[in-house]
């Protein structure tokens, strides 16, 4: 389970290929990640659950960058 107190707003949000698809803006609740907004100005959550790791000052997901884009949320759920 990853210590939750370790993701801190701002911090680069990694794919499985460690390519940055987006930025924390706060965690939300006890299962979400709210994201930085977008280009068009949208949030996007994504799972906890989601989450390997968080070293290096990065948050590491399971899942390639493209599959995590196809798959979050625009609201919390």
């Amino acid at each position: 389970m990853i210590n939750t107190n370790t993701i801190k707003p701002d911090m680069p949000v990694v794919c499985s290929l460690d390519g940055q698809f987006a930025t924390v803006d706060h965690i939300e609740g006890a299962k979400l990640i709210k994201l930085t907004r977008d280009e068009t100005g949208q949030h996007h959550y994504i799972p906890l659950n989601w989450v390997v790791s968080t070293e290096d000052g990065k948050v590491k997901i399971d899942r390639s960058g493209e599959e995590a884009m196809q798959q979050w949320s625009t609201r919390p759920n």
